[in-house]
């Protein structure tokens, strides 16, 4: 989400705090207008008084007279609710005081908390270490993926829920927290006592050269540091001998706008227009261009985007592409053209309320209006599963809008960034996708079955390396843990036929175990299409504008069928 979240305490609602009214003059005032009077904004209408008096009798009878007591606060709350709900806006809502501070509490936004670096969730009767961050206290003192945490500061953990096991994790930066660790194969409890830090959640989680000059980063989330992780990564990719780059965007569900112009930035001229907001209130009308000089220039560059790459991921998408500067190859995304303000609230609630929507360099709004709640980025019709298992819509609507880029290249608008060159991910059969969807009835034993399996896996084979590939007989031994030990009620016709999709999610796991995210990747590689055809048109673009040469070639041959490199045109 596109959020601006400085707290404007400027803006928010006057409410008094040992009165009712002054939070029902705001909720009549919502409810007559269809938006907030902030500030000077409790009207100076006799109509809007007679409203507010009339919701306070209607609250007092209900308060005293109702046959069974009612929380009056629990009522207010409702109202202020129904009163959002009347906007039919997802992305807009009020946020209590104890969901915030629990919010910032898990998510490290409050500066006085640290945590140990881990990653963590419930399996069976224990929380377990997922992944130790980069960088972490964790990590540095030797704690691995698979480690079981049976005891925090001297307290058993055996059933604690992870959230549980973080909230006693996490505390102030520099303070200490002991722990006692189950590790497979090892007879005794292993004892840690880790120092807490502030731990920096990165957005470029790796950076890698794949072939012939063609470097990949991946951006998984726009945070305050995700311009400066960019901007480091293609440092260290042009001491490599960086020819070209793939920024992927994929499954990106964005994050803070400045942080999406920021990405922007790096690509662009100094004084090129990035995105324009437009709101009804003071100051939410706003330009905002790149500052800096082009850090790349003459650098071929695709942006691989999909349907839940959002906000921020759209902001970079959008520019990109109207600058005619990457070509944009994938998905139609997911279509989130607005911008969230976070208001302070009295009693230290949160309003989150969308203030202004964006538009692209050339004027496009990427809006999407859409009835699934915020984060359902699918449509209805996405019906088919790809090889991971990850729902796959069926590419973008046949007409849509057209538009010109600055340099004269049809672009679409209708909502979205429609890329230059759709490519939709590699898919399961029918049959295999009935089998997978039969399989997702079990998809928590699983996960977990698949977690414990990979573990024991890395432990059992210390020679292990890159190339490996599992066995029938490993499949076979996996079924029988899943049937015995997890009772999960499979066919094992079905998993026969399913053998695909849990191939896949094993030899992953594995390699993530063995050599972290970016193992984890180079070893799915041969199954992500799309990032292949990305290689095959900037392996024969010397130059930026060759790519839309490229792309509109394959999109000439599309429809006759697709090549060995999955876009027509590309062998």
């Amino acid at each position: 989400m596109a959020e601006n979240d400085n707290m404007n305490s400027q803006m928010r609602p006057q409410l008094s705090p040992g009165s009712l009214w002054g939070p029902l003059v705001v909720l009549v005032v919502a409810l007559v207008t269809g938006g907030w009077f902030l500030q000077r904004g409790v009207a100076q209408s006799t109509n809007v008084y007679l409203q507010a008096r009339l919701f306070q009798e209607v609250l007092d009878y209900v308060t005293e007279q109702y046959v069974d007591p009612v929380d009056q606060s629990a009522l207010i709350e409702s109202a202020i609710t129904g009163v959002l709900e009347e906007l039919n806006d997802a992305h807009t809502s009020f946020i209590d005081s104890e969901t915030w501070d629990a919010f910032r509490f898990r998510s490290g936004a409050d500066a006085d908390y640290g945590g140990v670096g881990l990653e963590i969730q419930k399996q069976g009767e224990w929380v377990t270490v997922i992944t130790p961050l980069p960088g972490g206290p964790a990590l540095r003192a030797g704690i691995r993926a698979g480690d079981r945490v049976i005891d925090v500061e001297g307290v058993s953990a055996k059933d604690w829920a992870t959230d549980q096991a973080a909230n006693l994790l996490r505390g102030r930066p520099g303070t200490d927290v002991s722990l006692l660790i189950d590790r497979p194969g090892v007879d005794e409890p292993i004892p840690f006592t880790l120092t807490r830090a502030v731990i920096e959640l990165l957005s470029v989680p790796f950076a890698t050269m794949l072939e012939e000059g063609v470097g990949y980063i991946p951006l998984a989330v726009f945070s305050e540091t995700s311009g400066r992780e960019v901007h480091d990564a293609i440092e260290r990719l042009q001491e490599e001998g960086l020819t070209s780059l793939i920024l992927d965007l994929r499954d990106n569900p964005g994050g803070l706008l400045e942080e999406g112009v920021g990405v922007a930035d790096l690509f662009l001229e100094d004084g090129s227009p990035i995105l324009e907001t437009r709101g009804r209130a003071a100051g939410q009308d706003q330009h905002y261009g790149a500052e800096n000089p082009e850090m790349v220039p003459g650098l071929p560059v695709v942006v691989l985007v999909n349907e839940r790459s959002a906000s921020a991921s759209e902001i970079v998408a959008g520019a990109l592409q109207d600058h005619d500067r990457a070509l944009v190859m994938g998905n139609r995304t997911y279509g989130k053209g607005s911008v969230q303000t976070l208001f302070r609230l009295s009693g230290g609630s949160i309003l989150r309320l969308t203030t202004a929507r964006w538009f692209t360099p050339v004027g496009r709004s990427i809006q999407i209006v859409r009835d699934e709640p915020e984060g359902s980025a699918l449509p209805v019709e996405s019906l088919t599963l790809g090889v991971g298992g990850e729902p796959v819509t069926r590419g973008a609507p046949e007409e849509l809008p057209t538009q010109e880029s600055l340099g004269g290249r049809t672009i679409y608008g209708g909502g979205g960034i429609t890329p230059d060159l759709v490519v939709l991910p590699d898919t399961l059969s029918a049959s295999e996708q009935a089998s997978v969807q039969r399989l997702f009835r079990s998809a928590g034993i699983f996960a977990t079955a698949s977690f414990n399996h990979a573990v024991s896996y890395v432990q059992d084979h210390a020679d292990l390396e890159p190339g490996f590939t599992l066995s029938a007989a490993d499949l076979d031994r996996f079924y029988q843990t899943l049937v015995d030990e997890h009772e999960v009620v499979l066919d094992e016709s079905d998993f026969m036929t399913a053998q695909r999709y849990v191939r896949y999610q094993l030899e992953r796991e594995i390699a993530l175990q063995a050599w972290g995210k970016e193992g984890a990747f180079l070893r799915t590689l041969g199954n992500d299409g799309l990032l292949r055809d990305a290689i095959e048109i900037l392996k024969r673009a010397e130059i930026p504008e060759a790519l839309f040469d490229l792309a509109s070639d394959a999109r000439q041959t599309q429809a006759v069928g697709a090549s060995a490199s999955g876009v027509p045109g590309l062998n």
